[in-house]
């Protein structure tokens, strides 16, 4: 027995199932450091071969990373453990959720016109009335939307897709900074990220040819709103992205608008493109409520039959009580009369933001979404020195790969009022934390 490390095991799945106890019961936590193959032999008494097996039959299940000389770790999310957000402490101002503001929310009225009784809903997965609305909906922005389907919402249905689409080991581009539960998603499905670097407009076309040339076989991103920095595509960027993935025709391109509706930029999709393999996913849950764990998604016809292929042989169908409400709401005048003025709000809200910041001499980003990323040098001492205010924001240590250090604030409900006092001791903690730890 490896008495340091809690492991055991003479075959490869004894020393896995070994290895994944102690990550389930917390004995070996995230990036905890497993002991080197050889080593880990020598004190089992086994082959290195049948440690390199079970090693590697944990990578593939997402939950353990290796990182070259550095080893092998413990994932960050391993699969068999759910990493949930820090508790937010009594008494402070969150501004850490990423949620949207409950006053611009609809009320959700669950419909009557579905009686008792049983249906065949696997042979009509999706209500015809609320497929023309999806196609007029996403089709209005340009994205070819022949070809729709449905799941329980982004994570979901991206998650389906990437398991039908790879193998474990294959490679991802994947946002950095980005959205950390994709991050974990795609970690858990025990695929191989390889960070792309964003900026203002999203995807930055030379880390997008680098994750190409290192073998990415699917590319997820965010065309607006992007999740943590608010980066939103341009056309031109658009342009160069493309150019770059129509000489990929294997690469699947998942595109995320999330926030679609109250995203506060237009619509630049690689769909657009005419490329290969792609799919542009929707969901509600940022504008019509948090708990209408819906999305609808246009795609290539290899991609739908694959979708919905695999979703036939599990859920088979989205519940057509959740898409009765859904469609109700998307063709209701009152709602998106609301959704509109959300819209303008976060707009509003998120520009006073920036505005305060700047004027402090913050640098910020947030061209677009519910959220604005703050580069900073020193997380912790930026999120204690806020918290000492009344402030909780996020560290961004849970969006990042490799890219520097910074703070994700979401000011989906923050007034400029309001805005202009976090912002003023946002500056003090800077000017705090200059003083005691050099910058």
């Amino acid at each position: 027995m490896a008495t340091q490390y809690g492991i055991t095991g003479t075959t490869a799945k004894g020393i896995a199932g070994s290895v994944e106890r102690a990550v389930t019961e917390g004995t070996l936590g995230p990036e905890a450091a497993l002991p080197p193959v050889r080593r880990l032999a020598d004190d089992l008494g086994v082959s290195p071969g049948t440690v390199a097996t079970a090693y590697k039959e944990l990578r593939q299940r997402g939950i353990v990373v290796t990182r070259g000389r550095g080893g092998t770790v413990v994932a960050a999310a391993p699969a068999v453990a759910s990493r949930r957000p820090p508790r937010v402490p009594e008494g402070l101002r969150n501004l850490s959720g990423g949620h949207p503001d409950p006053a611009l929310l609809p009320a959700l009225v669950p419909p009557s016109r579905l009686s008792p009784g049983v249906r065949a809903h696997r042979s009509t997965p999706r209500l015809a009335r609320l497929e023309d609305v999806v196609r007029d909906w996403i089709g209005a922005d340009g994205v070819p939307a022949k070809h729709v389907t449905f799941a329980h919402g982004a994570l979901d249905l991206i998650g389906r897709l990437l398991s039908v689409e790879l193998r474990p080991g294959d490679a991802v581009a994947m946002e950095d900074p980005g959205y950390h539960h994709l991050l974990d998603l795609v970690t858990a499905l025990g695929l191989r990220i390889v960070p792309v670097a964003v900026d203002e407009e999203g995807v930055r076309p030379d880390a997008l040819r680098g994750a190409l040339r290192a073998g990415a076989r699917a590319l997820v991103c965010s065309p607006r709103a992007q999740n943590p920095y608010g980066g939103c595509f341009s056309a031109v960027r658009r342009d160069a992205l493309v150019d770059l993935l129509r000489d990929e025709p294997d690469v699947l391109v998942v595109e995320n608008d999330h926030a679609s509706a109250v995203a506060g930029a237009p619509l630049h999709s690689l769909a657009v493109g005419g490329l290969a393999r792609w799919v542009h996913v929707r969901t509600v849950s940022k504008f019509l409520g948090t708990d209408l764990r819906w999305a609808a998604a246009a795609c290539d016809a290899t991609t739908l039959a694959r979708h919905d292929g695999r979703l036939l042989l599990t859920s088979g169908w989205v519940s057509h009580l959740l898409q009765e409400i859904v469609y109700g709401l998307l063709s209701d005048d009152g709602t998106r009369a609301l959704v509109a003025r959300a819209r303008d709000t976060y707009a509003l809200r998120r520009g006073a933001l920036l505005q305060e910041l700047g004027q402090r001499g913050i640098d910020a980003h947030g061209a677009s979404g519910m959220n604005l990323w703050v580069p900073v040098r020193d997380e912790s001492a930026v999120v204690n020195g806020l918290r000492s205010h009344g402030w909780w924001v996020a560290a961004g240590a849970r969006f990042r790969l490799s890219s520097p250090p910074g703070v994700r604030i979401s000011g989906t409900d923050l007034e400029p009022a309001d805005a202009a006092r976090l912002a003023s001791d946002f500056a003090a903690v800077l000017g705090e934390s200059e003083a005691t730890y050099g910058g």
